[in-house]
């Protein structure tokens, strides 16, 4: 296709695009998003893997999303079945302390009666290798600087496995947060098979840096962990669909998806279920203008994302067959702030189109196309080849209450969510409605 009749093909869709954008961000389905998301975040609650909570989570969306006129089922997913239980920590020496601490997605819990064990603080993996011979008997406290989440979560991710490798009984992990005010953020974390596996937990920013201070001034510090955590069998599960069928190729698909299940703390508004919210969000827009693209737009809400991607990971197998057929995957999970662009993976020839696809978001100011869509359960798909795309917000605030009792409705905004919705919307359409798909 030449690309000069593409971008006059696309620029065809700036009244449709106005249309969708005025709906969302200033007509009658202004705040609705963050309505929904505050109907569903209020009512469940939380919904971890496993847990009933996200059962819950799934019907809701199942009968929300048919009562809205939506053409929705279920498929069948299992999941991991991690269950918290009762945890806490203490300091005894150099003084008594109280700990908060919120342990780790798929740890093992302690004895009864805990741990109680001299400390080690160090603040790399680096410095825990030099220091082997002292780790021995000990737990590992790991007071690591951060740096940025995708660089600083691998001591959430393998820290248990590294210190369990010298010989210590457990670990508490400093949380991988720029900003705290003693905020434990939990996470999953991976052991290594054929080591030891260790109880571990993080703990937050002040606490690991008060420890790294003691333990600079040569003074004993000794701090009990006691956790009730285990692990059951896997669980049933759902990944919820919902369609807008299309007029002219229904078999092709451009998919919208957000994860619906969070960690067991606070509501998970913002992880991720902002990300769901405008997904289900930018079906009713076009539904409720009356569009049917050539396509079929298909929002997902996938399961247990938390625990690594397992829900989409079965969904890929189970229709990766059908690769052909995908136009564009879409994953919407850091945030729904102040919508900035979008991320974009695809061949140059695609990238070409998609420049021309977010020019129609003039009206709010979101036309910069960006380098490296990104998302857990998307990420098969373009590892495979398929155009994938995300949302980019202002996040710097993400990570101050990601997977912790701070992730509540008070971190979203209305406006913000019309806006993030809008831009949903508007690309998946055009880009579900254009003459041909998106050059591989």
């Amino acid at each position: 296709v030449l690309i000069c009749s593409c971008s006059a093909e696309v620029a065809g869709y700036a009244d449709v695009a106005k249309q969708i954008i005025d709906l969302a961000v200033f007509g009658a389905a202004q705040n609705r998003s963050y309505r929904r998301l505050a109907d569903f975040t209020d009512t469940i609650g939380n919904r971890v893997s496993g847990s009933n909570n996200l059962e819950m989570a799934i019907k809701y969306m199942y009968n929300a999303m048919v009562q809205d006129g939506l053409d929705v089922h279920l498929e069948p997913a299992k999941i991991p079945h991690w269950v918290r239980g009762k945890e806490s920590a203490e300091m005894t020496a150099p003084r008594a302390k109280t700990l908060a601490i919120l342990g780790l997605g798929s740890s093992v819990g302690t004895p009864p009666e805990g741990i109680e064990a001299e400390v080690l603080v160090v603040q790399s993996f680096e410095e825990l290798k030099h220091r082997a011979s002292e780790a021995a008997g000990k737990i590992v406290v790991f007071n690591q600087p951060y740096v940025s989440y995708g660089e600083t979560v691998a001591y959430r991710g393998y820290g248990a496995s590294e210190a369990a490798k010298v010989g210590a009984v457990a670990t508490l992990i400093r949380s991988v947060t720029p900003f705290s005010i003693n905020s434990p953020h939990t996470g999953w974390q991976d052991y290594q098979d054929g080591v030891k596996r260790i109880p571990t937990a993080c703990i937050t920013v002040e606490d690991a840096e008060l420890m790294w201070r003691m333990a600079q001034r040569g003074q004993k510090i000794v701090v009990r962990l006691t956790m009730g955590a285990k692990t059951l069998p896997d669980a049933d599960s759902f990944n919820t669909v919902a369609e807008i069928k299309g007029w002219q190729h229904p078999e092709q698909v451009v998919l919208l998806s957000g994860h619906l299940d969070s960690w067991d703390v606070g509501q998970g508004a913002m992880d991720d279920g902002g990300g769901a919210m405008i997904s289900w969000e930018a079906l009713s827009l076009i539904k409720d203008l009356g569009l049917r693209p050539r396509r079929t737009l298909r929002t997902v809400l996938w399961t247990a994302e938390e625990q690594g991607g397992v829900g989409a990971q079965q969904y890929f197998n189970l229709h990766k067959v059908n690769m052909s057929n995908f136009d564009l995957v879409m994953e919407s999970d850091l945030g729904t702030f102040t919508p900035i662009g979008l991320q974009f993976t695809g061949s140059d020839a695609a990238q070409k189109v998609m420049e021309e696809v977010v020019k129609l978001l003039a009206p709010i100011n979101t036309t910069k196309l960006e380098a490296h869509g990104e998302g857990t359960d998307i990420s098969p798909w373009m590892q495979a080849g398929v155009p994938g795309a995300s949302l980019h917000v202002a996040d710097s605030r993400y990570f101050w209450f990601h997977h912790s009792e701070g992730d509540t409705m008070s971190v979203q905004d209305p406006r913000d969510m019309d806006l993030c919705s809008a831009l949903w919307a508007v690309v998946a359409y055009v880009v579900a409605d254009l003459q041909e798909m998106l050059p591989r």
